[in-house]
């Protein structure tokens, strides 16, 4: 164990909690806002009367910005570090969220979903980057998975606000309860600190800094192009099909004969399954390791996804729609953990963004696509056969091309 691990792992159990919970916070309202554009996709399409194609390029355009964030504010956390840029992130979704409350058309309420988007995407790859190098190599993957956990909680948020707000206050007013993110900046400004590992590597590296290009030449070069390819492929299966399914689920619901108010509850329901999913992944995850625990969900979340899109009676559908919930999202918390710990310091942040960001036209394309079906009548049970077939060719990916991580320390 280096300096720096010794460090790291001397840290007090109350310092680690604060980051976790600080960090964990902000990525809530990242799930709170995501989360909240399901339910009002649902409500804008009675309100303003949207065609599903349109529906699906609602939900679709606040994956366009994630695209663009992710990449963008990976190469410059790797610039300017990690705090700075988490903090602007998280301005520039919570304000856009905010503005689009006032929306009056559905292309300025598109703008305003994008540039959310952007902030959204820069956020989670820069989050997941300062807490994996701010812990301990034998905490590192499950304090990842906690983070990721907040998730959850930020979707059951927007569940219990779509629920209780909406149908009496209208979709307004949840875009700006998305605003409350922004003061939440403030108190983050001071709860956090750069992590020490990416303060040493800056000293021994140029005060310009390699250039976007030369950062992502370094992520394809021989030693990281095997990780790369596996994690583009990984993140984009899992986001086409986290995305397809999940920004549909009210809609699925009221498309399987539900009023739009009991299409809420039952969501929340499935919802609440998050949790344990991302519980039990953070308990796995340094007992088995990474590749057991992403190939495992997914193979489970394949199989959920079948049974939800075929389901034939209502409590076969809750109990699918659990089962989807506990088993995907526990495997988004094993990619976030596992994908900080492929790269060096360096290169990292830029190398997590680029794989959300590439992973993100994945939740650009499938809402749409999921609107295209839809409109031509394709069955459900058809579309959810789909995201069964993507989300196996993630886990074979995993399988055949990843390394195992569990145990061993960042490169720098």
């Amino acid at each position: 164990m280096n300096a720096q691990e010794q460090a790291l792992s001397g840290r007090p159990a109350s310092a680690r909690r604060k980051l976790l919970f600080s960090a964990g916070l902000s990525w809530m309202f990242d799930a709170m806002d995501v989360g909240i554009i399901s339910f009002i996709a649902a409500a804008l399409a009675v309100e303003w009367s949207l065609t599903p194609q349109q529906t699906g390029f609602f939900t679709a355009i606040n994956s366009v910005g994630m695209a663009f964030g992710a990449a963008i504010a990976g190469y410059m956390a790797d610039k300017f570090g990690r705090k700075s840029i988490l903090l602007w992130t998280l301005l520039i979704f919570s304000l856009a969220s905010g503005l689009s409350a006032a929306a009056t058309s559905f292309a300025i309420l598109c703008l305003l979903r994008f540039i959310a988007g952007f902030g959204l995407g820069g956020e989670l790859p820069v989050a997941s980057t300062l807490v994996s190098e701010s812990v301990s190599v034998q905490e590192r993957g499950r304090s990842v998975v906690l983070l990721e956990s907040f998730w959850a909680a930020g979707w059951i948020a927007s569940a219990l606000i779509s629920y209780f707000i909406i149908p009496d206050y209208g979709w307004q007013a949840a875009f700006l309860i998305g605003a409350i993110p922004a003061l939440y900046a403030l108190y983050l400004r001071q709860s956090i600190q750069e992590p020490a590992r990416f303060k040493q590597q800056t000293r021994h590296l140029q005060e310009r800094g390699p250039s976007f290009g030369e950062r992502f030449k370094s992520v394809w070069d021989s030693p990281h192009r095997r990780s790369t390819v596996m994690l583009w492929i990984l993140w984009f299966t899992v986001v086409f099909s986290y995305y397809g399914m999940f920004l549909w689920l009210p809609s699925v619901m009221v498309l399987k004969g539900f009023s739009l108010v009991k299409s809420f509850e039952y969501v929340l329901i499935m919802t609440l399954a998050q949790l344990p999913g991302y519980f039990t992944a953070a308990y796995f995850i340094e007992k088995f390791g990474r590749k057991f625990v992403l190939v495992l969900y997914l193979l489970l979340t394949a199989a959920s996804a079948a049974w939800f899109g075929n389901a034939s009676s209502e409590g076969m559908l809750i109990a699918a729609g659990i089962c989807l919930s506990f088993f995907n999202l526990g495997a988004w918390g094993g990619m976030y953990a596992y994908t900080p710990e492929l790269y060096p310091t360096r290169v990292r942040s830029t190398g997590v963004g680029l794989a959300a960001s590439f992973g993100r036209v994945g939740g650009i394309i499938a809402p749409y696509l999921v609107g295209m079906l839809v409109a031509r009548h394709v069955a459900i049970g058809g579309i959810f056969w789909m995201f069964f077939v993507t989300i196996l060719i993630g886990a074979l990916a995993v399988f055949w091309l990843g390394t195992e991580t569990r145990g061993k320390e960042l490169a720098d």
